[in-house]
């Protein structure tokens, strides 16, 4: 199918807005949305920032406002034709009077599905198929999920250019720059769960945190378009955004806290569309640009350590627990989240009900006979811990255990690992496991995409990157086909992912 030059362009634009909304929408999908009115002119932008809040579909319609009115909307993912949360967006652009309707992908969730098929039977327009390869790669965690019942996994590990990840002794810091790390972090802070193996528990104590404060994660959530800084994103009406301002009040539902009056923090507000934080307002939050040196929004809105439109936070410091240092990472409106440097958060809040704390990503350890240390560093209050262990092992150890069959009598069963955590919500896997728990996940087909740094160094012998992974001639070789390669500081990272991958649509 040949497509028009005027729907590919408009089509690319709201894969980019989609792209907004990777790290905070699970386990809803990212989708982006743009509305031209009916002389072609874009009317309306919008992407889902967050679970919960209002669909790409009516913050697009809300900036729009009459000008949808025989328009077209251009929509990443099909327009859903349910109500959970929030209401479907087919009627949604029913009620804008949207004469066309441009799809990219159809939604495979058979309880949202039906948008396409709804605004056809009330005479709109339906064209689907459009940028489908461009706006699946952008959305590629949340279709795996959906489409296989599983998390979409990304394993990354980091080695010498003779593909070894620690030397003879076991020693492995540092082999990849500081740089390499902060984009490790980066990619962790963005993925639902971190899963590491026992054998990386017992023999480096991780964390499996994301590290606040890096240049990658600044204590605010990493958005393109800000030239300030990678952690920030420019909103309609900046210097770095062209599109006309659009005041928060007139754009519900973009990234930001709504307060009395209705009014948005982030949306249009200040000279570069972006609420201000004052430094030593919440401490651990980086100044943003946007009004006065106050950190004051709309209105006097104040995001400032004691109140968010309302909702007192001050008394739980953000995270429940009193903790010091901690800053506001990822925040939304009414029923969004408010996450600290830490990892920490207050989730579902609106004015005058902050909600319920919550932590993130979820540390994950395949632990099968129960060995993990009392008083190994992931069990910390840092973040949340679920061990996985086999059901038939007898353990007291105090932590969330999961508990799994093994598989061929061995290590644990990780389609039944991975089912789990999807029915916990779990979208995205951030595996860094040492090398025998990501050759079973290479082994087994579980893996979706591999990141893999890799320093200019030799070492000649030590452990390899990846154990067995059930290959015993060449013959079965587990192909992938590269879809980048990059300089990180004095490391390259590559990112490849499988060539075939059973079950996966197209």
């Amino acid at each position: 199918m040949e497509i028009p030059a005027q729907d590919a362009a408009h089509m690319a634009r709201a894969v980019e807005l989609a792209g907004h909304g990777h790290g905070t929408t699970s386990p809803n999908p990212v989708v982006g949305c743009v509305v031209l009115d009916a002389d072609g002119r874009v009317a309306g932008e919008g992407f889902h920032a967050y679970a919960g809040g209002p669909h790409a579909e009516v913050v697009a319609l809300a900036q729009a406002g009459e000008r949808a009115r025989g328009g077209t909307a251009y929509v990443t993912l099909e327009p859903c034709d349910h109500t959970g949360r929030t209401g479907p967006c087919s009627r949604a652009l029913l009620e804008a009077g949207v004469a066309r309707v441009v799809i990219a992908v159809p939604d495979p969730n058979p309880k949202a599905a039906g948008g396409a098929a709804r605004l056809r039977a009330h005479g709109v327009a339906v064209t689907s198929g459009v940028l489908t390869e461009a706006a699946e790669r952008v959305n590629e965690e949340w279709l795996t999920y959906a489409r296989l019942g599983r998390p979409h996994v990304t394993w990354k590990f980091a080695a010498t250019l003779d593909g070894r990840s620690a030397a003879e002794d076991g020693t492995s810091k540092w082999i990849t720059s500081p740089e390499a790390r902060a984009d490790v972090h980066r990619l962790r802070a963005a993925s639902d769960a971190i899963v590491a193996g026992i054998g990386t528990v017992l023999a480096d104590d991780p964390h499996l945190t994301a590290r606040p404060g890096s240049a990658y994660n600044p204590g605010l959530v990493a958005r393109p378009g800000s030239a300030h800084n990678p952690g920030l994103m420019a909103r309609s009406g900046s210097a770095h955004d062209a599109r006309p301002t659009v005041p928060g009040r007139d754009t519900p539902g973009v990234r930001g806290s709504t307060g009395a009056g209705g009014h948005v923090l982030g949306a249009g507000a200040g000279d570069e569309g972006l609420v201000a934080v004052a430094r030593g307002d919440v401490p651990g939050v980086r100044d943003v640009p946007g009004t006065g040196p106050d950190g004051a929004g709309p209105d006097g809105a104040r995001l400032d350590g004691a109140r968010l439109d309302g909702a007192r936070l001050d008394g739980a410091r953000l995270d429940g627990a009193g903790r010091e240092g901690a800053g506001v990472g990822r925040w939304g409106a009414g029923g969004g989240s408010l996450v600290s440097d830490a990892g920490f958060g207050v989730t579902g809040g609106s004015s005058g009900s902050p909600g319920a704390v919550v932590r993130g990503p979820l540390r994950v350890v395949v632990d099968p006979s129960a060995r993990t240390p009392r008083d190994a560093r992931v069990l910390d209050d840092q973040a949340p811990t679920l061990v996985a262990v086999a059901d038939d092992v007898d353990t007291d150890l105090k932590a969330d255990l999961l508990r799994l069959p093994r598989h061929d009598g061995g290590g644990l069963d990780l389609h039944a690992l991975l089912r789990e955590l999807a029915a916990r919500g779990v979208v995205s896997v951030f595996l860094e496991g040492g090398p025998t728990l990501a050759g079973a996940f290479v082994e087994q087909g579980l893996v979706d995409r591999v990141v893999a740094y890799l320093a200019p160094a030799l070492l000649g012998s030590g452990r390899a990157a990846l154990g067995a992974a059930g290959v015993r001639t060449i013959g079965e070789l587990h192909h992938l086909k590269f879809d980048e390669i990059s300089p990180i500081g004095p490391d390259v990272r590559l990112i490849a992912r499988p060539t075939t991958q059973p079950g996966r649509e197209k």
